[in-house]
């Protein structure tokens, strides 16, 4: 009977997928208020201050927050597929794009992740109430588990109902990085401050590594020992992944708390997971929090 469910779940959430999976369609915009203008907020000060883009669906709880990845935006598949979920569901959902991506201000090389942690902590501060299921891909994981830390620091209107993980890469700039970076790359970092990476998304337009990236990001790095969130967490993670090897996601589950972590490999699943069945995946682990 449990089997006959999830099946008819990841039905279900496939065919929602379809609706989203095509870039462009017009009933998957119209659903997911891909064409309503964002909200903006101010985030930082002095001559750090920027713009950060919006999206917030009103709704029911538990809310759904979006966390994207590194040099991804919130108009995405699977954002996307998650608003439809939200708006089918009659729940609340907040989107946002970190500064220097999407439709927010400020330079994609004067990002670090202390700075783009700072924009989510805000976002989440002032869109969110109640508790929350928070959504994160790729780097998107890594703040996720970031904000949780937050989120156990300070007073906030809302709560965390659960973590969903995809691909989640904490630690990326230090062990899948510089770790795996050649001398020559290292020392074109260390002297100009920043290396052109060839990029095998979108257009192919190579993206900088800055020095800046690589050392303020060690002021964040989790995995070096455990990880408490206090609350359940999914980890989906394709044992195909070229940029996150699956053995990044086992070592992430054995820094979290034994009790109600469950990460699921999809064998043949690249890093995006947004194809239909792997969106419909995510969307069953999302349903799966409440």
């Amino acid at each position: 009977m449990i089997r006959k469910r999830r099946e008819v779940a990841l039905d279900r959430w496939g065919r929602l997928a379809d609706k989203a999976a095509v870039k462009g369609d017009r009933s998957m915009t119209n659903s997911a208020t891909s064409d309503q203008e964002p909200a903006f907020i101010e985030v930082g000060e002095g001559d750090g201050r920027r713009r950060i883009a919006v999206r917030a669906r009103t709704g029911g709880s538990p809310g759904l927050f979006w966390l994207g990845g590194f040099n991804s935006d919130m108009r995405g598949t699977k954002a996307l597929a998650l608003d439809v979920f939200a708006a089918e569901q009659g729940r609340a959902c907040v989107r946002f794009d970190y500064s220097g991506h999407g439709e927010s201000g400020g330079t994609f090389i004067d990002g670090t992740i202390g700075r783009w942690l700072e924009e989510a902590v805000a976002v989440f501060e002032q869109f969110c109430r109640g508790p929350q299921v928070v959504i994160g891909s790729s780097m998107g994981g890594w703040m996720a588990l970031l904000l949780a830390r937050e989120i156990a620091k300070r007073q906030m209107a809302a709560s965390l109902a659960g973590l969903v993980l995809i691909a989640p890469a904490p630690d990326f700039t230090e062990q899948l990085m510089w770790n795996g970076f050649s001398d020559e790359i290292r020392e074109e970092i260390r002297t100009r401050g920043v290396w052109m990476r060839p990029s095998e998304y979108g257009d192919g337009t190579p993206y900088p590594i800055t020095r800046a990236l690589i050392e303020e990001g060690r002021n964040h790095l989790l995995l070096g020992s455990a990880i408490e969130v206090g609350c359940p967490v999914r980890i989906l993670q394709g044992a195909k992944d070229p940029d996150v090897p699956w053995q990044h996601a086992f070592a992430l589950a054995h820094r979290l708390p034994a009790e109600d972590v469950v990460l699921t490999m999809i064998q043949d699943g690249d890093h995006r997971l947004s194809r239909p069945q792997d969106i419909a995946r995510i969307m069953a682990a999302v349903a799966e929090m409440g």
